[in-house]
């Protein structure tokens, strides 16, 4: 089974949610060089980049960000929404993750190493 799956009464918590209990870490004060949240020329290569690398990056983690962020618990899809926040509110436009998305973003990571 994928890594998607959650039980029947677990509530996803949304991008915003999961950038104020994880995210906020480091992207709110650019700890370890974590682009912060709404830095918009930090951001723009990063959305440039687009959502197929950003997204199986954090899910897998890359240069001193760990896998999730640190936190074991998110699902794939609250890590791709936390993500998908962040990129927006550094200029970006993309769409909300859709679990679809989410699964080809894990497969991607799995395929990768850490950086």
């Amino acid at each position: 089974m994928l890594a998607l799956a959650l039980p029947a009464w677990a509530e996803v918590q949304n991008g915003q949610t999961v950038y104020e209990s994880t995210c906020i870490t480091c992207h709110g004060e650019g700890k370890l060089g974590a682009p912060r949240l709404g830095d918009k020329t930090r951001w723009q290569k990063l959305i440039r980049e687009g959502l197929d690398d950003l997204v199986p990056a954090a899910l897998r983690g890359i240069r001193k960000m760990p896998a999730k962020g640190g936190n074991a618990a998110l699902s794939d899809i609250e890590v791709a929404s936390a993500v998908v926040y962040m990129a927006n509110a550094g200029g970006g436009e993309f769409s909300s993750p859709t679990l679809a998305d989410a699964a080809r973003w894990r497969t991607k990571a799995n395929r990768g190493k850490k950086h």
